[in-house]
């Protein structure tokens, strides 16, 4: 079922599979800031098998529209799981969906099961700001140039492709227009890095290889952090696991799902 979910001042698109009713604790997806919620296409028939599973795309992304006052990630979170009276779920997050998903487990510990954090970012880390190459997206969008903000992505985000990478390529073509609708509006839910040891649910983080060496330093130190995290590296991955790994991604949520049930 896809439908438009409301949330304060906007709305998102999001899908329901439906699926197991009563107990059943439903797995929500949420995807990158590289990417919108197709990224999910090629293991999402895996993953609904016997699972309920919710994913929807982040305000200006994919069939979202954009923003037009003040939002937060963690609050449209919280507005579609609301939307859909799922009070706990267990949340699989990608790189901005990892940071999301972080925030709802601080903010709200009772509505998280468990955590699957893929690549993930974090608010509130002063190293991992990627202030070299924010500056640098500036200044190729001031030039109007997308085919320079395209490479620099392949090259710091994407350096497991090979060819000409149609798939990933596409996916960052589609969502630079989406990061410039959504900054004006964005506020950053709070800092979370220096609270990582406060969480309390069964959580796996899975970095790529091959990813900016600044989120990989970043992840492992995420991990290290949180209480009991497994840590899983993912040697054929860059900030795309989902496209460049999906048996062992789509394992790695299935497993971390099964063992919070």
């Amino acid at each position: 079922m896809e439908l438009m979910v409301p949330v304060k001042d906007g709305e998102v698109w999001a899908e329901d599979s439906g699926g197991p009713g009563g107990d059943a604790l439903p797995l929500v997806l949420l995807h990158p800031g590289v990417a919108d919620s197709r990224v999910w296409d090629g293991i999402l028939p895996r993953l609904a098998e016997g699972r309920r599973v919710i994913r929807y795309d982040a305000r200006g992304y994919g069939s979202s529209p954009a923003p037009t006052a003040p939002f937060s990630l963690v609050d449209d979170l919280i507005a579609v799981l609301d939307h859909f009276d799922v009070a706990r779920a267990f949340l699989a997050g990608s790189s901005m969906g990892g940071a999301t998903a972080i925030g709802l487990a601080l903010a709200a510990p009772a509505r998280v099961a468990g955590l699957a954090l893929l690549v993930p970012g974090i608010t509130g880390n002063p190293d991992f700001a990627m202030a070299e190459f924010t500056a640098e997206v500036g200044r190729l969008a001031e030039a109007g140039d997308m085919d320079g903000i395209v490479g620099l992505v392949r090259r710091t985000s994407a350096a497991a492709g090979t060819g000409d990478d149609p798939e990933v390529q596409a996916f960052i073509r589609a969502v630079i227009p989406s990061w410039f609708a959504v900054h004006p509006h964005h506020v950053p839910d709070p800092p979370a890095f220096d609270r990582l040891g406060e969480l309390d649910v069964p959580c796996v983080l899975a970095l790529g290889e091959h990813d900016d060496p600044e989120v990989v330093r970043c992840n492992e130190e995420m991990a290290a952090r949180i209480p009991g995290c497994r840590l899983v590296r993912l040697r054929d991955s860059d900030h795309f696991p989902i496209l460049r790994e999906p048996d062992a991604v789509a394992d790695i949520i299935m497993e971390a799902y099964a063992a919070t049930r």
